[in-house]
């Protein structure tokens, strides 16, 4: 249904498609801005300072591709359909051209606004349109004839300019977000290279600053490292049960934390007591098929339910006479990090013994007090940086929930108030 006052158009009625300059490999590197698709997949909105490669081109190619203000810019190709006819907006005037892979839609008159093209081209309806449209077996592709099939709801200019106005406040709440989120993720960085290293010594709960030897250990002398549970299809319950347990697998260890997102159940006689997982305890990646991902961990929080962790897995159980939040950073420390990657270095295959886990060399205090102070820290800032994550998500499913009201017409805005009705 199309709201009172708006048209339903296709995008053909709205612009002119043309594909991108393909040019020989000696024309690289000096010349005019060149968009590729990695510029289109990076930018929501382009400006000449954002393109990255340049292009020389002669006077009759700058002619036939240069972008003008409100160009709409396509990939034409990509690895999956989900990402086919990404749309970056060129909102400026520097003279710049684009590439072979990309599609640029020229609008023919002022019926859309460029600043409303940003979210037009972002909308569910147009996002779903494409998605199916796209073709190919290996990689997705999509071309002008498919592009101009789609159709869009059209509202009047002013109240385009209105619309783009409010989801335009949600773009800079998320950038300003992502920026702080960025800062605090940096300045951990530095907190964990100062309080990790012996750089930094804090002050204990007197006031007076850490002075105690610190030294280098193994990771052993932490805790034990105990490899996960193995087991066959057969064993495999279907619903859970007082004899039943969860089992972790790799692809719940992400970003430092676990999820239970396809947890496999098995009974608790295949699970020796040593393998349950308990508070304080790491969960690590032992094996994958990406050597980026091996030696990934995250601390195991208990809740209502039993848990241990698969064959590819193992769990680091940190010793009594140690801080175990002061553990769970070193297993994020540049020493751990390091020396993980010399490890994997030396092996054909993606997989960690539990003894290469416990001979990583580590430099710490050797008082307790000191290692939960360091924690304590570390943890603070940890919880900022999830703090600003949950901000930005839900400012980002704020905006998409506007944008489905906004650009659908369920939700109309009054032309002469900043205010939605």
């Amino acid at each position: 249904m199309v709201p009172k006052g708006w048209e339903k158009n296709s995008l053909d009625s709205l612009f002119e498609f043309k594909n991108g300059l393909n040019t020989e490999k000696e024309q690289y590197g000096n010349g005019y801005k060149f968009v590729n698709v990695m510029d289109v997949f990076r930018n929501d909105i382009l400006t000449e300072s954002k393109i990255i490669g340049r292009v020389q081109v002669t006077d009759k190619q700058l002619e036939g591709y240069q972008l003008k203000y409100g160009d709409v810019l396509f990939n034409r190709t990509s690895e999956t359909f989900d990402e086919i006819a990404i749309a970056a907006i060129y909102l400026d005037n520097a003279i710049a051209t684009f590439g072979g892979f990309v599609i640029r839609a020229r609008p023919k008159g002022n019926q859309i606004d460029p600043a409303y093209s940003v979210f037009l081209f972002q909308s569910k309806s147009y996002r779903s349109q494409v998605v199916k449209l796209g073709q190919g077996a290996i990689r997705a592709n999509i071309g002008q004839k498919d592009l101009a099939r789609v159709c869009i709801l059209v509202p009047p200019l002013a109240e385009q300019k209105k619309i783009a106005q409010i989801l335009s406040t949600w773009d800079k709440a998320i950038s300003v977000t992502e920026k702080l989120l960025a800062n605090s993720q940096q300045q951990k960085k530095a907190l964990m290279q100062q309080l990790l290293t012996g750089k930094k010594r804090l002050l204990d709960e007197n006031g007076v600053r850490f002075s105690g030897d610190w030294g280098k250990f193994t990771l052993s002398h932490f805790g034990k490292c105990i490899r996960g549970v193995s087991y066959k299809p057969e064993n495999i319950c279907e619903n859970e049960s007082d004899n039943t347990i969860r089992l972790l697998r790799s692809t719940n260890i992400q970003n430092g934390e676990l999820n239970d997102k396809d947890l496999i159940i098995l009974p608790k006689k295949l699970v020796k007591p040593m393998q349950v997982l308990m508070d304080g305890d790491l969960a690590i990646c032992m094996a994958n098929g990406s050597k980026s991902l091996v030696g990934k961990s995250a601390p195991y929080k208990p809740n209502d339910a039993d848990y241990t962790v698969g064959a590819f897995c193992a769990l680091f159980r940190p010793l009594k006479s140690v801080s175990s939040s002061f553990v769970k950073f070193l297993f994020e420390s540049n020493q751990y990090q390091s020396q993980l990657l010399v490890i994997l270095a030396g092996s054909s295959i993606n997989n960690l013994k539990g003894s290469d886990i416990e001979s990583i060399n580590i430099d710490a205090p050797l008082h307790y007090k000191e290692q939960q102070k360091i924690a304590s820290v570390l943890s603070a800032a940890d919880t900022e940086i999830s703090t600003l994550e949950k901000k930005l998500a839900c400012l980002k499913d704020e905006k998409k929930a506007l944008m489905q009201q906004l650009l659908t017409g369920k939700r109309r805005v009054k032309v002469d108030e900043a205010v939605a009705v």
